[in-house]
């Protein structure tokens, strides 16, 4: 699995590379610009990204208007639907508009911080991208 963690925060960075990196390649980016430029560097050594982990509440690009970007980019090269990234937003906010704005914008699944290791690992297996 290749996964890229999108957080602005170390200390979240840190635990989500903990828990993901005994299951494959991890990267980082701390924000959604290092996110897509993550994103088109990977398709571009036809070496896509299975899991994108991804913030909510970043500087200069949020998670929200990131993920928006990426399915465009999937739109663009011919993938749409279960073929596209699998994404994880990751947010301290648990209010029922904000869940619906990830859902609507095609994240697959949604974990309040501070993040349960085995609610992270029961969404990656659920998604078939660890056994």
């Amino acid at each position: 699995m290749r996964a890229l963690i999108v957080e602005d925060n170390f200390i979240n960075r840190c635990v989500l590379l903990g828990i993901l990196n005994k299951y494959g390649e991890c990267h980082i980016a701390v924000n959604g610009k290092e996110a897509l430029k993550a994103f088109d560097e990977a398709y571009a050594e036809k070496k896509p990204y299975d899991l994108i982990c991804l913030d909510i509440m970043m500087p200069e690009m949020d998670g929200h208007e990131t993920l928006t970007h990426i399915r465009e980019r999937e739109r663009d090269m011919g993938i749409d639907g279960l073929d596209g990234v699998k994404v994880i937003m990751t947010t301290a906010m648990a209010d029922g508009k904000t869940i619906m704005s990830a859902f609507r914008e095609q994240c697959e699944a949604y974990l309040l911080k501070p993040i349960d290791v085995q609610k992270l690992l029961a969404e990656v297996r659920k998604m078939g991208l660890i056994e």
